[in-house]
């Protein structure tokens, strides 16, 4: 018995010094750090693959860090140093989930080929505001180098400089096709105006020489605008040629309950290849917008939006407000509408463009001019016009009892604000959201910015 004991206690301290052994072995097949590749199957007694760690930190608006491996698995190691949530997504890969600021995740890529694939933020709006680089997988097992971020160098800000004055020098920029055209309706014999809308993905060009896949109503981003008075009979058919089926929600306008379009509760969906009909009154005015409600995080994101209006916003003629008072005879010489997007294939724009092709508002010395904003967007973003108080008399298309003046309009998803300028000093007035990584990155201005002249 007692050599038994002795025999099973020397077998045990011999199998957990193997087990220890097979362990320090496999750690050091496998770990590696800092963007070293370790284990490439080059050594004495390898032959497992590749297994590199990256870092890489994520702010508003960059992804900076070393990104560049040999063939193998890759693990990155992303931290959120900004103030917003990001996430990290290698294209065609994987990517982590979304997470906030001071916090990490890791992306672990198996089997990476040699190539160059496409590292971004794809939170609605993030990539086009500069969150893009690429990870670069070398032909050579024992190759390195470095791409994204600066390297440690210090800014080329005379570079800086000069991208920005070119960009914004660039205004207004030609681009093909333009969006929120009047749709002109066919009357029919009893009087209902009708309307057609045909939704397809055409080629839609936001900046110079940009042209993306938008979804699109009559070809138009934003799609045509619907233009109709308070008793109107109204009858739209939707012509769906896109590859998937969707429905119309008419966004703050009064409809019957079978008129909501919000498949399948209120209406049937429409399939790829048919048509549908919507029809109602148009019982009161309205400051609202069409849009697709099937799929909406992704159909309206890329340009299945329009304007549609009922009847006219009262203007406060006579009115003493903050002490000025709005003339009796106002004329209102040009209405503006300016429907805002931040995400989707369009990102962001004003009207389905970015700057440099956003659309400049030429007005004469002492015009008052309505605008009415539309926030099709996933984000709030607050309008600021250089120089001239924005008196905003409607909310929703809601007139206010009290209107009042704002310097800057905060207009959340969904919300639309009416607004009364009077252009009453000449010059070239920016006009532009005032979250600035929505109008400025590192190779100048770009997004949701324009002028009125």
């Amino acid at each position: 018995m007692k050599l038994i004991k002795e025999n099973l206690l020397a077998f045990g301290l011999m199998a957990v010094t193997l087990a220890f052994g097979f362990a320090v072995l496999f750690f050091a097949a496998t770990a590696g750090g800092g963007g070293e590749a370790v284990g490439g199957g080059e050594e004495p007694g390898g032959g497992g693959e590749s297994v590199s760690t990256l870092s890489v930190t994520l702010t508003e608006f960059a992804i900076e860090g070393s990104l560049t491996a040999p063939p193998g698995t890759v693990t990155i190691e992303a931290k959120n140093e900004g103030a917003v949530a990001h996430n990290l997504s290698v294209l065609g890969e994987s990517k982590t989930p979304n997470f906030s600021g001071g916090e990490s995740e890791v992306l672990t890529l198996e089997n990476l080929a040699p190539g160059t694939y496409t590292v971004i933020c794809d939170v609605p709006g993030h990539r086009e505001a500069g969150m893009e680089t690429e990870l670069v997988i070398t032909e050579d097992a024992a190759a390195g180098g470095e791409t994204g971020g600066d390297g440690g160098n210090e800014p080329d800000y005379a570079a800086m400089d000069a991208a920005f004055t070119a960009s914004i020098l660039e205004f207004p920029a030609e681009t093909e096709g333009k969006g929120n055209q009047i749709l002109e309706p066919e009357i029919l014999a009893d009087g209902t105006k009708y309307f057609e809308l045909t939704t397809e993905i055409t080629d839609w060009e936001t900046e110079p020489g940009r042209i993306v896949q938008a979804w699109t109503y009559n070809g138009q981003v934003p799609g045509p605008a619907i233009r109709i008075d308070v008793g109107d009979k109204v009858r739209v058919k939707v012509i769906n040629k896109l590859p998937m089926g969707t429905d119309i929600h008419w966004h703050g306008i009064r409809t019957p309950n079978s008129q909501d379009g919000v498949a399948p509760i209120t209406q049937t969906l429409i399939e790829a290849g048919t048509e549908y009909e919507y029809n109602f009154v148009a019982e009161r005015p309205a400051i609202g917008m069409f849009h697709a409600h099937h799929a909406g995080q992704i159909q309206v994101p890329n340009g299945l939006f329009g304007t549609f209006q009922i009847g006219e916003t009262p203007i406060p003629r006579g009115q003493t407000i903050s002490g000025v008072t709005i003339p009796n005879d106002i004329e209102i010489a040009q209405e503006i509408p300016m429907v805002l997007n931040d995400a989707g294939v369009i990102g962001y724009s004003l009207n389905g463009k970015g700057f440099p092709a956003t659309e400049p508002y030429v007005v004469t010395e002492g015009d008052w001019v309505v605008a009415n904003y539309y926030n099709e967007g996933l984000q709030i973003h607050p309008m600021h016009l250089h120089q001239f108080p924005q008196l905003i008399i409607a909310k929703d298309g809601i007139p206010l009892d009290q209107p009042y003046w704002a310097d800057t309009v905060n207009i959340a998803p969904g919300e639309r604000y009416t607004v009364l300028i009077n252009a009453d000093t000449p010059g070239t007035w920016v006009w532009h959201c005032h979250i600035l990584s929505h109008v400025e990155r590192e190779d100048g201005v770009f997004g949701m910015l324009t002028a009125m002249i």
